[in-house]
């Protein structure tokens, strides 16, 4: 078995990835301030490179295995962001990708694994047909998988989004994160444990198979693919289920109109785009006013991602 990341893990791939990532802004707003009653710090993780955090585990993935993905290429399944993260880190390190996407992936996120200059095979809605579809991929390829979440360097990488977080606000106490398949989350909890801030995940109630696994002992597979929070339709794996269970992360279920309300609510008065998943963790903050009582300084929220089409189309 491959053993679990260390916050050791999260250090090394801080300064193995630094010139290829963005060190993303910091936003606050009195008017969201005075809405929670305490500080709010948006760690801007939809201005990272490709839109969206999965940057930095895909490109420290690929840098530590980068022999070993010259010789075949790489492949990978996502909804979208690790998509586009894999494929712009193989490019700039001259390999071939190849993603596979569900044909319903928001098209902004198709687009951008092509400009990035992945081959984009399409497959059903499903993880199932994801994974069918990656399979035959690499019967045919022989490539190196690098996983959307559930792999150590990945983790490792995600988590240094919280780690620039922890040192340009050294007063946060809460830091509020998405869960999906949760890649960025277990990541995030390496720091929080090292540095003394406490963690609190975010989920949609349409797909609330972390919060049901944490809360049972037992890794659920994913919900049918209905949230509007395309980015969190994964389940957890092997590794994200040890880390966060082992970590008792604390999940609150939102639902999909407080996840619209949190996003136009980012889009409002932060002036940022944010996509749904990115929304989740507001959404979360503002259903739970008493999650902030015992917090004396700051509250901190990672929005994961920016990647989402124009309404109207």
């Amino acid at each position: 078995m491959v053993a679990d990341p260390d916050y050791r893990a999260v250090a090394a791939a801080y300064r193995r990835i630094a010139p290829h990532v963005r060190r993303t802004p910091v936003f606050t707003s009195a008017t969201l301030n005075d809405r929670v009653g305490v500080p709010v710090y948006f760690k801007c993780e939809n201005l990272q490179r490709t839109g969206a955090f999965k940057m930095r585990g895909a490109i420290n993935a690929l840098l530590v295995r980068e022999a070993e993905a010259r010789t075949h290429g790489v492949m990978t399944h996502s909804s979208g962001n690790h998509g586009a993260a894999l494929a712009l880190a193989a490019r700039l390190l001259g390999i071939d990708a190849t993603v596979v996407m569900p044909a319903d992936a928001p098209g902004v996120k198709q687009a951008a694994v092509r400009r990035y200059g992945a081959r984009v095979v399409q497959c059903g809605p499903t993880l199932a047909d994801r994974e069918t579809a990656l399979a035959e991929v690499g019967r045919a390829s022989g490539a190196l998988f690098i996983p959307p979440y559930d792999d150590p360097d990945v983790i490792a990488g995600q988590g240094t989004a919280a780690l620039e977080f922890v040192h340009e606000i050294p007063a946060l106490e809460q830091l509020w994160v998405p869960v999906g398949g949760g890649g960025l989350a277990s990541g995030t909890v390496l720091v929080g444990a090292a540095h003394g801030v406490a963690i609190i995940g975010a989920e949609p109630a349409l797909a609330d198979d972390a919060y049901t696994s944490l809360s049972t002992g037992i890794r659920q597979g994913p919900l049918p693919p209905r949230t509007i929070a395309d980015g969190l339709r994964g389940a957890l794996g092997d590794h994200t289920f040890r880390m966060l269970r082992d970590y008792g992360l604390p999940i609150v279920r939102v639902s999909e109109a407080a996840i619209v309300d949190a996003q136009k609510l980012l889009w409002q008065v932060l002036k940022l785009v944010v996509e749904p998943s990115g929304a989740v963790p507001l959404a979360g903050l503002l259903m739970t006013p008493g999650q902030n009582q015992d917090v004396g300084r700051a509250v901190g929220i990672i929005l994961s991602g920016g990647n989402t089409d124009f309404p109207g189309g």
